[in-house]
């Protein structure tokens, strides 16, 4: 019932976007498109997707985790298959649990590493969007721009405030306030050496930046020729709005968020929808080494 709903919300917002944008234009424009940048951007979303799987292992060995490199890698692929291949009741994120209970983890703390790893990527994509909009103030409208920077800088004090929510002893009294005080607990615990934690929300700035590039050439590969610098400001807060998970691996809530901040500096808003779906083309083509990894370990299990 839940995916029926998500692809119902999918088809309304593509239904709601071609009644601004000519079909047959955009797939003129899809037809047209470049193989050879296309590619580039294939191997530059590979690149992030391998890079979070290290930050991902980086994470657990802080768990005592002692996995080798290529199980998060594997893991990883694992799970942007099912998110965007797959899209079922069984999540990415859920498969990257099973992954490692398999491996004779506590399931609480599989999910707590699993966790983690999402904020610190999630605390990566804001600094990112707040460093692009300060540094390159002026390059969209004033008041979009303060309000990019408002809402990343408070996410990232947010998060900052969580490591103090152990020394409130109230929260304890509370279940659901308890939680976060629990989460502060083990946030301080993991993340004793905050240089630690820097060195994993740079690596999380690397995987969205790697993300980034991949829809800049995407955009070059239609002859879109927007400075680098519109993206690192509009690519993060299309990301974000895409966590609330109301539509099929984003499908739709990507695309409508793309052509609305892009359109602030940009008027073809055909050739943006276009970008937005080859970059959702990519996603798909990137995780199917995830298939593999996936049909593979299957096959070994029934063998045993």
């Amino acid at each position: 019932m839940k995916n029926i709903l998500k692809l119902l919300i999918t088809a309304a917002i593509f239904y709601y976007l071609f009644q601004y944008i000519d079909f047959y234009a955009l797939m003129a424009v899809l037809s047209k498109s470049h193989g050879g940048d296309i590619f580039i951007a294939l191997l530059l979303q590979l690149g992030s997707t391998y890079l979070a799987a290290y930050r991902s292992r980086a994470i657990s060995k802080l768990l005592v985790f002692n996995e080798s490199l290529s199980f998060y890698v594997k893991s990883y692929f694992k799970g942007s298959f099912f998110n965007q291949v797959l899209p079922s009741s069984i999540g990415g994120d859920a498969v990257r649990v099973l992954d490692l209970t398999a491996r004779g983890y506590e399931n609480k703390e599989a999910f707590y590493g699993v966790f983690v790893d999402r904020v610190v990527g999630l605390v990566g994509l804001l600094v990112l969007n707040l460093l692009s909009s300060i540094f390159f103030f002026g390059t969209f409208q004033r008041d979009f721009s303060t309000l990019i920077i408002f809402i990343s800088f408070s996410g990232i004090i947010g998060f900052a405030l969580l490591f103090f929510l152990n020394k409130i002893a109230f929260l304890q009294n509370y279940k659901f306030l308890n939680l976060f005080h629990r989460l502060a607990n083990r946030l301080n615990a993991l993340y004793a050496d905050k240089k630690v934690l820097v060195k994993h929300i740079f690596i999380s700035l690397g995987v969205h930046l790697l993300t980034v590039m991949a829809i800049f050439a995407i955009a070059l590969s239609i002859d879109v020729k927007l400075d680098f610098q519109i993206f690192l400001i509009a690519i993060p807060p299309v990301f974000l709005l895409m966590i609330v998970p109301l539509s099929l691996a984003g499908w739709g809530i990507r695309e409508g968020a793309m052509v609305g901040i892009l359109m602030l500096v940009y008027e073809d808003k055909t050739k943006i929808l276009a970008i937005s779906i080859l970059y959702g083309l990519l996603l798909v083509i990137s995780a199917l080494p995830g298939a593999y990894f996936w049909i593979n370990g299957v096959t070994k299990k029934l063998k045993k």
